[in-house]
């Protein structure tokens, strides 16, 4: 019996990995929060100095921070928050991209001959061979309790993103509605 249970969970383990590898290129959110803070007494919110974060280097650079700045608009306006000049919160935005190459290992059957590497230590060599380039985004979000001047809340998530900007700003939307489903106000 005791071969049988081991027996089953092997093809278990397998298509719970298989079903991980299956699921949206999308990442988790994770998120951090400060403990004992009691975001009802938070009614304004307002982000970040535009000219500290620099807003016009990222203007035609295809990043998204705009379209980031919308998803948080939205998502505290579900929430009941206003925007106001002098805020109990402060809203901090970031999004880092990276530009990735994507490889596969090289296989003597479909790429040629392998090379051969050695003396008297003979073995073949593969390698791995670029494929394509994609675009992955990290997208940050700090909440910060404005008098106190102290993050209270802080959300991130890191995607692979579309080329074309229109599924890009989806894709954005979608990854911080994921982030603010951890936030400690719901939706109304």
């Amino acid at each position: 019996m005791r071969f049988v249970l081991s027996s089953l969970k092997m093809p278990l383990l397998a298509l719970a990995l298989g079903l991980a590898a299956c699921s949206t290129n999308e990442r988790l959110a994770q998120v951090d929060q400060k403990t004992g803070i009691n975001f009802a007494t938070y009614k304004t919110y307002g982000f970040m100095d535009a000219v500290a974060r620099n807003d016009s280097a990222f203007q035609n650079s295809g990043t998204g921070i705009f379209d980031l700045k919308r998803a948080v608009t939205a998502e505290m306006a579900r929430r009941g928050f206003q925007q106001a000049d002098r805020p109990d919160l402060w809203v901090n935005i970031g999004i880092v991209t990276e530009q990735k190459t994507q490889t596969r290992q090289g296989n003597f059957q479909f790429d040629g001959a392998p090379q051969y590497i050695g003396q008297r230590r003979y073995h073949w060599d593969a390698r791995d061979i670029p494929v394509g380039q994609y675009q992955e985004g990290t997208a940050t979000i700090d909440i910060v309790d404005a008098a106190r001047k102290e993050q209270v809340w802080q959300g991130t998530t890191t995607s692979i993103l579309s080329r074309k900007p229109t599924k890009s700003a989806k894709q954005i939307d979608k990854a911080v509605a994921a982030m603010f489903e951890q936030f400690p106000v719901a939706p109304r």
